[in-house]
């Protein structure tokens, strides 16, 4: 009985030990490549068990499909389309897309990010090299490229990535910028001068308006009282033909014109109800105690004749 299971163990074995030699398991995060006798013959991305022809004949290499970030290119000093000098670091994001062209061109991911340096940092110089200083560095924002220049460095790289190494660029950033210190003056002392144009510029904008409006004021002000003296004087006319009136009936009578106009101003003090306490010989008050005595004025020339009487 103990050679039987001894049998059927060394049977087991075999069976695992030729399971394995033929069969392979692909991850999620994984993409395999599948070479004969040294040459790719299948790429495999979908995950599960495979079958292959054992060893020597068939080899599995494996690699991370994942996306992965490369940033170890070095800060380098590279010149702008205008001349100015611009120290620049940049990233990209990569994956495995092709993975027989990348064992063969570069066998591991050591290797392909040294190759993908060489590519990052050709680029980078190259398409620095057509924008000016003033779409890296500038006071207005929208003038600023960093966008289009990352997008333009990523398509200089990405056709060479995947046609010769099997790399598929997914993205690729401006990490860090930065200037030496003799251009960074001269950059700061263009942006004073850009500010104090600025500020010049809105000062005598600000100048001109409140001279205008100046104007505006002095010429209103100056129509304005031009109009209020027209109506003064014809208040002072009216008032003035208003009062020779009163003159002629003061002349002709003035005991008459006295009592007609305490008449008049005991008219408005009584037009409205109204309690006044003032004493009776208050003008015009005494008109409600007793009438004045009133004597017409002789016309000149006139002689008062004698009353005849009979005896």
């Amino acid at each position: 009985m103990k050679n039987v299971w001894g049998i059927i163990s060394v049977v087991v074995v075999i069976i695992i030990l030729l399971l394995s030699a033929v069969m392979y398991q692909v991850r999620e995060t994984e993409t395999v490549i599948v070479t004969r006798f040294g040459d790719p013959i299948r790429p495999v991305t979908e995950p599960g068990l495979k079958f292959k022809w054992p060893k020597p004949v068939e080899v599995v290499h494996r690699f991370d499909s994942r996306s992965r970030l490369f940033d170890d290119t070095p800060q380098e000093e590279t010149t702008t389309a205008g001349g100015e000098p611009i120290i620049i670091k940049s990233y990209a994001v990569w994956a495995i897309a092709d993975p027989g062209k990348f064992l063969i061109s570069v066998k591991d991911v050591s290797r392909a990010e040294n190759s993908l340096k060489t590519l990052l940092r050709n680029a980078q110089n190259s398409i620095v090299g057509r924008h000016y200083f003033s779409e890296f560095v500038n006071t207005d924002r929208s003038k600023i490229q960093f966008e289009q220049i990352e997008t333009e460095i990523a398509e200089a790289i990405r056709d060479k990535a995947m046609n010769e190494y099997g790399m598929a660029i997914k993205v690729v950033g401006i990490k860090q910028i930065s200037v030496p210190k003799e251009v960074t003056d001269k950059v700061f002392e263009r942006m004073k001068a850009d500010r104090k144009r600025k500020t010049e510029s809105i000062l005598a904008e600000g100048n001109a308006e409140a001279e205008r409006i100046r104007s505006d004021a002095l010429a209103k002000q100056k129509e304005l009282l031009a109009v209020a003296e027209t109506q003064a004087k014809a208040i002072r006319g009216a008032g003035d033909a208003e009062a020779a009136k009163y003159y002629k009936m003061l002349e002709a009578d003035p005991q008459l014109a006295m009592f007609l106009r305490d008449l008049e101003a005991l008219k408005k003090i009584l037009k409205e109800r109204s309690t006044i306490v003032l004493g009776v010989e208050t003008e015009p008050i005494g008109l409600l105690k007793q009438l004045p005595d009133l004597t017409p004025k002789q016309p000149s020339g006139a002689t008062t004749q004698p009353s005849q009487t009979g005896k």
